[in-house]
């Protein structure tokens, strides 16, 4: 059999059976919920990354006794030592993110999941740094606030306790309410996008 026969052979084939991907647009419509979670994430990195660099001229900018740099910056370490850690487990997620195509199904629930798993992640670096949060705001009320009117810290009565109590409380439980706000409004509106494209394939 020369060349033309088999040219002639290929032709005359049926395709009835070549199956396309005709999901394919579907799936990839995933893309724009995906770049709008990439888009937040990168900046929201740069601006965590920012924010950590300002709170060390924090004592300086405010003028903190300087009797009290010594357990600021033990407090800051601790802080920094934590935000390093989620922040590069957050800068890791997006170069994935980076590196996704997606072409099949597997991939999209790839996508999904890993959305999903560091949207959990990002809630636990929120609830991580809380209390740093909580001690820099106490320790800013009182030098700012107590030390001007004479409030002597070492002989203070029960109710400023039960006031400080309840503020503290207050703060966590609020922190915790705009973290759950916060996550959703820039991720996890977009990963529901992608939920229902999952859905819709399911469906097919």
């Amino acid at each position: 059999m020369d060349f033309n026969d088999i040219q002639s052979a290929w032709n005359n084939e049926k395709t009835d059976n070549v199956v396309l991907p005709d999901n394919l647009e579907k799936i990839q419509s995933a893309n724009t919920p995906l770049d709008k979670i990439k888009k937040n994430l990168k900046r929201e990195f740069i601006y965590q990354a920012l924010a950590i660099v300002f709170l060390a001229f924090t004592p300086v900018i405010y003028g903190f006794p300087k009797e009290t740099y010594m357990l600021f910056y033990l407090l800051y370490s601790l802080f920094t030592a934590v935000s390093i850690y989620y922040l590069v487990k957050l800068f890791l997620f997006y170069k994935r993110l980076n590196a996704v195509a997606l072409k099949t199904k597997d991939s999209l629930y790839e996508t999904y999941f890993d959305i999903r798993l560091n949207m959990e992640l990002y809630k636990t670096f929120g609830f991580a740094l809380t209390p740093f949060l909580v001690l820099f705001l106490i320790g800013f009320m009182y030098y700012s606030f107590y030390q001007e009117s004479g409030v002597d810290m070492n002989n203070i009565d029960s109710s400023f306790i039960i006031v400080m109590f309840v503020t503290i409380v207050g703060s966590v439980l609020m922190m915790g309410v705009m973290l759950e706000l916060w996550v959703y409004y820039y991720y996890g509106k977009y990963a529901r996008e992608i939920r229902k494209v999952i859905d819709e394939l399911k469906e097919e």
